[in-house]
């Protein structure tokens, strides 16, 4: 290994766990932070080949790869774990290596696979799968969120395609052991799978929390009706199907009860044979709880104590939602097929016209179970996994290139932030735009003005500090971030793109901020 990676292996293996770092975690409205302290180590397990080339698919972009050497690929690879970045910069921001920041973050185990000119070009782990020293490798498991959408939406186009399904019927006319209530809004417009798989159903339920171990699990039915055990809700649809994306994990615990009642079969079994088997996805189950002789492998979540959560990973019910098992590289694969038949090249599950409907946008940038952004020939795919201390993200484009990054800790997204940004520019990805904003200085005596605590809702107080002439952000709870100065009045976070502006004429304290997120203006007022 690189001089990089002997230092990481060196100095964390050393430590074995007991290095502090602080995480945190997104919650639905992109702003909630939460922090917990991890112990992490950072070991080097380690393939680097073309997975492609074994599974005898033909390149998905359709060329023929240039010849690599095994040298130029770890090169690569040094220079990624060397070139971390936040998604939002400025001028003169250093680079960070990825030991520094799993340390900073506290980050317990990232798994790694990058797809390069249509192939699985490297994968590696990092880290530990909890604070007992067992490294992360390749072919560790990690719980994958909502990246379980996507590949459940495969399944429903595989029925699609072969008569089965209608995307535009009424579930209804599908569902037997449940049925989506019926209410002024419903009796409107009938739900459909095509809203429910593209989040424009106005079903309720936007997440899962899952179950600790030694608690009692609901039934899907009881999921659906939101009667205990459940921990959510009814799911219902509470506004006009088919007219605004709202996301709902809701609308998917449904689409898997719908498979169940069409096919007969259980939920995980179907997926097997449907779409896993076929793409070479060895590693990935959907499988609730994971079965005892698959956890010596599988990656630890931890919550933001710092410890493992009690009883090791939470159980999902709500399969299609959340409840699937995988590594990046089986997911990679999965993206390599869609990609194919994007393209008009064979693969084992969906024919073009079926990937082409999967991979159309619809209402907030949404196609059928993945996010689609930008247009020919950059468009590109993915979706984001956020479970109880499991963070994780997945994108590829059409170029042939792309990367899956997973995490088993609850402050995973900064971290995979990071790594995408220098997973891009390693790679020149094209039309991926890194937003740069301009720092400003000020004079340090006008950050007084700005501290103290500010209430953005009834739970949530954010608290403004200055720190050796820095001004930092804390949310009730939540890890801290530091702000930078854009004018005399408005800075922004690096990790994330938000801006926040103080109402103040620089003479007397200010009263009130607005955060602006997301195309969203979030107001907090000055508390005592």
């Amino acid at each position: 290994m690189k001089d990089v990676a002997r230092r990481v292996a060196a100095t964390m293996l050393a430590k074995c766990g007991v290095i502090v770092i602080l995480a945190h975690d997104r919650n639905q409205q992109g702003l909630d932070r939460r922090s917990v302290l991890l112990a992490a180590a950072l070991t080097l397990s380690a393939i680097t080949t073309d997975v492609r080339g074994q599974s005898g698919i033909a390149a998905a972009n359709g060329k023929t790869p240039m010849k690599t050497t095994g040298a130029d690929i770890e090169g690569r690879i040094q220079r990624v774990l060397a070139g971390l970045r936040p998604p939002i910069g400025f001028a003169g921001q250093p680079l960070a290596t990825l030991a520094d920041r799993m340390t900073a973050l506290h980050v317990c185990g990232v798994s790694v696979a990058v797809i390069h000119n249509g192939s699985i070009e490297w994968a590696r782990g990092f880290g530990l799968t909890t604070n007992d020293c067992h490294a992360i490798g390749p072919d560790t498991l990690f719980q994958a969120g909502s990246i379980s959408k996507p590949v459940a939406a495969m399944a429903v186009l595989a029925l699609v395609q072969a008569g089965r399904l209608d995307l535009d019927a009424d579930v209804n006319s599908y569902l037997r052991s449940w049925k989506v209530p019926a209410n002024s809004y419903t009796d409107k417009e009938k739900v459909t799978l095509r809203q429910l798989l593209s989040h424009s159903a106005g079903t309720t339920v936007h997440g899962f929390a899952g179950y600790e171990a030694g608690t009692p699990v609901p039934t899907l039915i009881e999921v659906l009706n939101g009667v205990p055990p459940a921990n959510n809700p009814p799911i219902v649809v509470d506004q006009r199907p088919g007219v605004r994306f709202r996301y709902s994990g809701g609308g998917y615990t449904i689409v898997q009860q719908l498979l169940i009642d069409v096919t007969g079969k259980p939920f995980a079994e179907l997926l097997d044979e449907m779409v896993l088997a076929p793409l070479g996805m060895t590693r990935t189950s959907y499988r609730q709880p994971l079965p005892a002789g698959e956890l010596g492998n599988a990656a630890m979540p931890h919550t933001v104590t710092g410890d493992p959560v009690a009883g090791g990973p939470h159980i999902y019910p709500e399969l299609a939602a959340a409840g699937m098992w995988t590594t990046p590289t089986d997911l990679a694969r999965f993206d390599l097929a869609l990609l194919d038949a994007w393209a008009g090249r064979p693969m084992p599950v969906l024919s073009q016209p079926a990937v082409i409907q999967m991979l159309t946008p619809g209402l907030g940038n949404y196609g059928l179970g993945l996010i689609v952004r930008s247009s020919p020939p950059h468009r590109r795919f993915g979706h984001d996994g956020v479970n109880a201390g499991f963070i994780s993200s997945m994108i590829a484009g059409e170029t042939g290139d792309g990367a899956i990054v997973m995490t088993n800790g609850d402050q995973g997204d900064v971290l995979v932030a990071e790594i995408m940004q220098s997973i891009a520019a390693e790679y020149q990805w094209p039309d991926w735009v890194r937003k740069e904003r301009k720092l400003a200085t000020i004079d340090p005596r006008l950050l007084d003005r700005f501290t103290g605590n500010y209430r953005l809702n009834p739970t949530t107080v954010l608290h403004i500090s200055n720190e050796g002439g820095n001004l930092f952000s804390q949310a009730t709870g939540q890890a801290k971030f530091q702000l930078f100065p854009q004018s005399d009045r408005d800075f922004f976070t690096t990790a994330f793109d938000s801006v926040f502006t103080f109402d103040t004429d620089g003479s007397t304290d200010a009263q009130r901020l607005t955060i602006h997120q997301d195309g969203q203006d979030y107001r907090a007022r000055r508390i005592p």
